[in-house]
C-alpha cells in the first residue's frame, strides 16, 4: 500500500510539473512574443515622429531604426505564437490561428518592407524614405487592425 500510495504521489507530482513547465513554455512564448513587438514598437515609433515632423530629421538615427527594424523582422516571431498561448494578458487575437496563412503572410510582408525602407535610407533621400516608411508601416496596422486587441 505504502509503494501504491508512493507511486501515485509521484505520478502527481509530475503531473503538476509537467503543467507547470507547459504553462511556462506558453508564457515564454507571449514573452518573446511582445519582446520583439516592443523592438518593432520602439523603432517605428522613433521613425514615424521623425518623418511626421514631431522630431527633427536625423539620418543616421533614421538608418539605424530601419536597420534595427529589419533586424528584429527576421526573428521567426512566429514561433512565438503557439497554439497554447492564447491569453488574457496578450492582445492577440484568434483570428491569428484561425487564419495562420494570412498571418504568415503579414509577417513576410513586414520583413520585406523593412528590408526595402534599409535600401531606401541609405540612399539618404528623405521624401523616398519617408515614401517606403508608410508602406513599412502600413504592413504593421494591417496585421494590427486584423489580428490585435
Amino acid at each position: 500500500m505504502l509503494k501504491t500510495q508512493t507511486l501515485l504521489a509521484g505520478a502527481c507530482a509530475l503531473l503538476v510539473a509537467s503543467a507547470a513547465q507547459a504553462e511556462s513554455a506558453a508564457e515564454a512564448a507571449v514573452d518573446f512574443r511582445q519582446g520583439v513587438m516592443n523592438v518593432y514598437s520602439w523603432n517605428v515609433t522613433a521613425m514615424r515622429r521623425m518623418a511626421r515632423g514631431d522630431a527633427p530629421f536625423d539620418l543616421a538615427a533614421f538608418q539605424s531604426h530601419a536597420k534595427d527594424l529589419t533586424a528584429a523582422a527576421g526573428l521567426d516571431v512566429l514561433k512565438g505564437f503557439p497554439e497554447d498561448s492564447v491569453t488574457d494578458e496578450s492582445d492577440a487575437r484568434d483570428e491569428i490561428w484561425l487564419n495562420w496563412g494570412t498571418f504568415e503572410e503579414r509577417h513576410a510582408a513586414l520583413k520585406e518592407q523593412a528590408a526595402k525602407l534599409v535600401e531606401v535610407a541609405a540612399s539618404g533621400d528623405q521624401a523616398a524614405m519617408k515614401e517606403q516608411f508608410g508602406k513599412t508601416a502600413g504592413t504593421c496596422k494591417g496585421c494590427h487592425d486584423d489580428f490585435k486587441n
